[in-house]
Formats: C-alpha cells, sequence, structure tokens
C-alpha cells in the first residue's frame, strides 16, 4: 500500500496535476477533498469530468464516476468485488477504495484518454421514445441498429470462419492452450519488466541516499572525535536556543496561523456554494476596501510624522529579521527532518541486507570484487542460457519439420488410397509395396548366392582405398580446425579476461565519477555562495560610496565661502525649514491668544443674539395669531349683515 501511494503521491505531483501533495498530506485528505482528487484525475481523462462536488449531489457524483470508470473497463480488486460495497465506498470516499482506482487510472492514462474519446462514438444512444415518434429519426435509428446487427453477424461468421481454419490443423486445443499461456507469460513478463524497472529504480535512488547518508555520518564522526568540551557545549547552548524559539516563538506562531487558517476554511464550507453574482460583490467590496486602504495610507503620508517614519524603519528591519529568523528555523528544522529520514533509512537498509546474507554491507575494494566476480558469473550464465536457447530452438525445428513430413506422408497416401478408389483399384499400392519387397529381397538373395568370396574381396579394397583416400584428404582440414579451435579458445579466454578488467575498471570509474560529482556540486553550491556575498558586498559598497559622496558634498557646502552653495546644503535648507515652522508656530500662538481673550465677550454676544433671534420670533408668532382672529371675525359680521338683508 505505502508504494501504491507513493506512486500516487509522485504522479499527481507532476503535469498537469502539480498537486504539491506529499505522503502525509495526501493521506490526511478528508473524504470529500479525496474524491475531487478523483474527479480532478477523471476530468484529465474525459474533459466532461471537470465538476466541483459542492455543486453536486453525492448520487449523481457516484453514478457519473461508475459510468466513466465501467466505459474505461475498470474491474474493483482485493476486497471490493462486490459492487455494492465499491459504489458505497466510492460515495463516502473510502481510501482503499479510491486509491486503487487511482493507482489504475494514473498508471495509463493516455491509453485511457484515447479509450474515453473513442467511446463517445461507439457507445449506444439510448434515444426517448418522446423523439422516436418522428419519422426521421426512427428510420435513422432503425438503419443505425441494422447496421450494427449487420457488421456483428460479418464478425461472428469471421470468426467462425477462423475457427474452421485452426480446427482442421492437428493438436488443435494443445496450440490453442499454449497460444493462451503465451499472452499470459507475456502479459507478466511485461508486468514483471515494469516491476524489475520500478525496484531498479528504487535501488538506484536507496543507494545513492545511503552513500550521502555515510558521507554525513563520516562528517560527523571526524567532527565528533575532533570536538572539544567547549564546542559541545557551545552546539548544545545552540540547540537549546533554537528549541526555546521553536517553542516560545514559531510553535505558537503557527498553532494560531492554522487554527485561523481551521476557522476561515470550517466558515468556507459552511457557506453554500457561490455563484458569479456573489463573486462579483465579493470583488466590489475587495475594491472598495482597497480604495480606502489607499486613502489612509495617502493620509498617512500627507502628515509626514518622522517620528513615526523612524519607528517604521526599525520596525520593518525588525520584521524582515524575523522573517529570516524564521525562514532559517524552518530550513534547519526541515534538514534535521531530512537527516532523521535518512538514519532511519539507512538502517532499514542495513537491516535488511544483514537479514539478506547474514553479513555487513561490503565497501570499498570488497564490494568491487564481489561486483566484478557477479559479472563474470553472469556472463557465463548468459552464455550458457544462449547455447540452451539455440538447442530448444533447434529442437523445435526439427521436431515442427518431422511433423510437417509426417502430415504430408499421410496426405499423400490418403490422396493415393481416394485415386485407387476412384479407378476401382483399391489396394493396389499397398500390394505393389510388398511385391516390389518380395523382389528386393529374392534378388538380395540371389546376389548373396551368387557373389564369389574374390568380389567381396575386391569390394573390401575398395573401400579400404575409399577411406583413405577420404582421410587424406580431411587430414589437413581436421589439423587446420583444430588449431582453429585452440585458437577460439585461447581468444574466449582472453576476452573473459578482458571483459572481468573492463567491468572492474567500469566500476571504479562509476564510483570516482559519482564522487567527481558530488564534489562538483558541493563546489557549484559553493561557488554560488560566493557569487551572491561578492554581488551583496558589491551592492554595500555602492550604498556606502553614495552615502559618503552626499557627505563629502555636505561638508563642501558648509565649509565653503559661497553663499550660493551654502544655501544648497541639506542643514541650511533644514534650518531654513525650522525657523519658517517656528514662525509659524509664534503666529498661531498669537492667534491663539486673540481668539482666548475674545472667547468671552464673543459667547456673550453670540448669547444676546440668539435671545434677540427667540424674542422676534415670538413676536411673529403674536403677529400671525392676532391677524389670523382679525380676518375670522370680518367673516362672521359679513355673515350676519347678508342674513340681516334676507
Amino acid at each position: 500500500m505505502s508504494d501504491q501511494i507513493k506512486f500516487i503521491v509522485d504522479s499527481l505531483n507532476k503535469e498537469p496535476f502539480r498537486k504539491n501533495y506529499n505522503l502525509i498530506t495526501f493521506d490526511s485528505l478528508e473524504p470529500m477533498q479525496l474524491l475531487q482528487v478523483l474527479s480532478d484525475v477523471l476530468a484529465e481523462i474525459d474533459p466532461k469530468q471537470l465538476v466541483d462536488l459542492r455543486e453536486e449531489m453525492p448520487e449523481q457524483t457516484a453514478k457519473r464516476m461508475l459510468s466513466l470508470l465501467g466505459i474505461l473497463k475498470y474491474k474493483p480488486s482485493g476486497n471490493a468485488t462486490d459492487m455494492t460495497t465499491f459504489r458505497q465506498g466510492l460515495v463516502i470516499g473510502s481510501k482503499p477504495v479510491i486509491y486503487p482506482v487511482l493507482h489504475w487510472l494514473l498508471q495509463r492514462t493516455n491509453e485511457l484518454k484515447k479509450r474515453a474519446y473513442l467511446a463517445r462514438f461507439l457507445i449506444k444512444l439510448e434515444v426517448p421514445s418522446e423523439f422516436l415518434q418522428d419519422e426521421t429519426v426512427a428510420d435513422t435509428n432503425k438503419q443505425d441498429i441494422s447496421a450494427m446487427e449487420e457488421e456483428k453477424d460479418q464478425l461472428i461468421k469471421r470468426v467462425e470462419h477462423l475457427k474452421k481454419r485452426v480446427e482442421t490443423a492437428q493438436n488443435y486445443q494443445w496450440m490453442l492452450k499454449i497460444a493462451r499461456q503465451l499472452r499470459v507469460e507475456k502479459e507478466r513478463a511485461e508486468y514483471l519488466a515494469q516491476q524489475k524497472q520500478e525496484q531498479k529504480n528504487q535501488l538506484f535512488h536507496a543507494v545513492q541516499r545511503l552513500q550521502r547518508v555515510q558521507n554525513q555520518l563520516k562528517s560527523m564522526r571526524q567532527a565528533a572525535a575532533d570536538a572539544k568540551p567547549e564546542s559541545l557545549m557551545k552546539r548544545l547552548e545552540e540547540e537549546i536556543k533554537f528549541n526555546l524559539y521553536m517553542v516560545t516563538e514559531k510553535f505558537p506562531k503557527e498553532l494560531e496561523n492554522k487554527k485561523k487558517e481551521l476557522h476561515f476554511l470550517q466558515k468556507v464550507v459552511s457557506e453554500p456554494a457561490m455563484g458569479h453574482s456573489d463573486l462579483l460583490e465579493l470583488e466590489s467590496k475587495i475594491n472598495e476596501i482597497n480604495t480606502e486602504i489607499n486613502q489612509l495610507i495617502e493620509k498617512k503620508m500627507m502628515r509626514n510624522e518622522p517620528i513615526e517614519g523612524k519607528l517604521s524603519l526599525y520596525r520593518q528591519q525588525a520584521s524582515i529579521i524575523s522573517r529570516k529568523k524564521e525562514a532559517k528555523a524552518e530550513e534547519l528544522q526541515e534538514a534535521k527532518e531530512k537527516l532523521a529520514s535518512l538514519e532511519r533509512e539507512a538502517s532499514v537498509k542495513r537491516n535488511q541486507t544483514r537479514e539478506f546474507d547474514g553479513t555487513e554491507v561490503l565497501k570499498g575494494d570488497e564490494f568491487k570484487r564481489y561486483v566484478s566476480k557477479l559479472r563474470s558469473k553472469s556472463t557465463v550464465f548468459k552464455k550458457k542460457h544462449q547455447i540452451i536457447a539455440e538447442l530448444k530452438a533447434e529442437f523445435g525445428l526439427l521436431q515442427r519439420t518431422e511433423e510437417l513430413l509426417k502430415q504430408r506422408h499421410e496426405n499423400i497416401q490418403q490422396q493415393l488410397q481416394t485415386m485407387e478408389e476412384k479407378k476401382g483399384i483399391s489396394g493396389y499400392s499397398y500390394t505393389q509395396e510388398e511385391l516390389e519387397r518380395v523382389s528386393a529381397l529374392k534378388s538380395e538373395v540371389d546376389e548373396m548366392k551368387g557373389r564369389t568370396l574374390d568380389d567381396m574381396s575386391e569390394m573390401v579394397k575398395k573401400l579400404n582405398s575409399l577411406v583413405s583416400e577420404k582421410k587424406s584428404a580431411l587430414a589437413s582440414v581436421i589439423k587446420e580446425l583444430r588449431q582453429l579451435r585452440q585458437k577460439c579458445q585461447e581468444l574466449t579466454q582472453e576476452c573473459d579476461e578482458k571483459k572481468s578488467q573492463y567491468d572492474s575498471c567500469a566500476a571504479g570509474l562509476e564510483s570516482n565519477r559519482s564522487k567527481l560529482e558530488q564534489e562538483v556540486r558541493r563546489l557549484r553550491e559553493e561557488c554560488l555562495q560566493e557569487e551572491s556575498r561578492y554581488h551583496y558586498t558589491n551592492c554595500m559598497i555602492k550604498n556606502l560610496e553614495v552615502q559618503l559622496r552626499r557627505a563629502t558634498d555636505e561638508m563642501k557646502a558648509y565649509i565653503s565661502s559661497d553663499q550660493q552653495e551654502k544655501r544648497k546644503a541639506i542643514r541650511e535648507q533644514y534650518t531654513k525649514n525650522i525657523a519658517e515652522q517656528e514662525n509659524l508656530g509664534k503666529k498661531l500662538r498669537e492667534k491663539q491668544k486673540v481668539v482666548r481673550e475674545s472667547h468671552g465677550p464673543n459667547m456673550k454676544q453670540a448669547k444676546m443674539w440668539r435671545d434677540l433671534q427667540q424674542l422676534m420670533e415670538c413676536k411673529k408668532q403674536c403677529f400671525l395669531k392676532q391677524q389670523s382672529q382679525t380676518s375670522i371675525g370680518q367673516v362672521i359680521q359679513e355673515g350676519g349683515e347678508d342674513r340681516l338683508i334676507l
């Protein structure tokens, strides 16, 4: 499972996902976040799967993912063979269900992209019944179905034809079984080759890490051997200071930040999904707040308080120092964690090596000798294996030739029998063979009887002479062949010796190359550090030169007898500004004094004016009231006169 999670994390950190996970953060993901990761991987295979799970119901999510996994021909492995359990695990975001799915998808992403692209053209579309009422749609659907059925029939016929062709061959079942076994073995060989490559990479990385850890351990041992009590005490004091800083300052800040982040994330999760209008509203609020911040900054700059400026400078320097301190503390903590993990890995590898062969890890020349011996054995094994493979191939070829000849002989005999049956002379070939065999036996017997001893002796002489001629003809060839065989053996032995020397030399050069690469890497890092230090020093020197130039110009202007140059001096400008500000302050104080002296009489006069205003308002109201009463009396009087006239 750990290798599976490691492969998933490595794949998600690469393009196009770039998740920036590690084993701890990935394993601590919530079920909803894990489902979102699975949805992102499926969206990379099929862009239609790009969905935010917060805006989708769980049933729709499970249905969408299961349909795509069915198209991709994913088969649950292990304990997830029950589809009900698999669906439930997919809905709730169970790690034992989702991890194998992610591992399977990330192993063959390109292949699955092609399959998902072709699936849209190969899957039959379910046309709703209301659309089938249209004649055009119904005819098109029928034609599509009939074309697919015809294609299916053609494929079935082709398969049957191929089966008939194969069934006529001999050992049909055996050959079919062998072909099936060959396919299984090929798949297994591919899987084993992939595993072998992964293990080689892991072994290479482990060896590199082991070398680095051994170098660090050697340097630490040397440092411990050369250490003095004073240096050890100083190192312990530094470590105590670092731990105190981590406990009292860094960890509480990080804890507070994590709590704030957790509170913010909980607040975000509790809120409903935001739409486009909500985002626009938030953007407008952010713009308003930014404008307010800019206005406040402008007001602060307009005040131009020198004391606050000095304090802000010191605050800025303090914040820079604290950030540098935090960064260095984080780097030190990461280095310590990395050192601890490397030490654990080295101890694990050392224990595994002891369990494997019961010996310690080989070092230096012993390891080189072991590697050269192992390579010589591997070359001998490869040669023997190659000879066995050639013999097996030749045996198979001869066996196949024998089978073909037997089959051809049987076919010819069958054809001959059928022709005899057609001609009405069945059994003729067999009878003829028997007669020929009997006649041959009779002739041989007759010859044996008719031969004489002279003929036999003459035949023996001829045979002896023929054998001697062949021996004399082959003697030179045999002698040359013996020399060539001896030479071949010498060259083979020399080749093996040269190859072993080459392998040992290559192993030594490889180890030297790795050491040189490490040294070059270290020197490059030192060069970069020195270069950055050089640039920093140059910048500081330039700043100091500018400040020195300003100071010399100021001194020249201050000492100079020319009034124009004195006026240009910064000291003169500041004294002038101070005098102007003092005059302005004196005027303002005089104005304040005048205001304080005239404050009492002015307040009395203002009160008198307010009383006069109130009196005038009262008179106005009385006048308006009196005027309204006189108008009412006139109306009443006019009405009485009218009644008298009537």
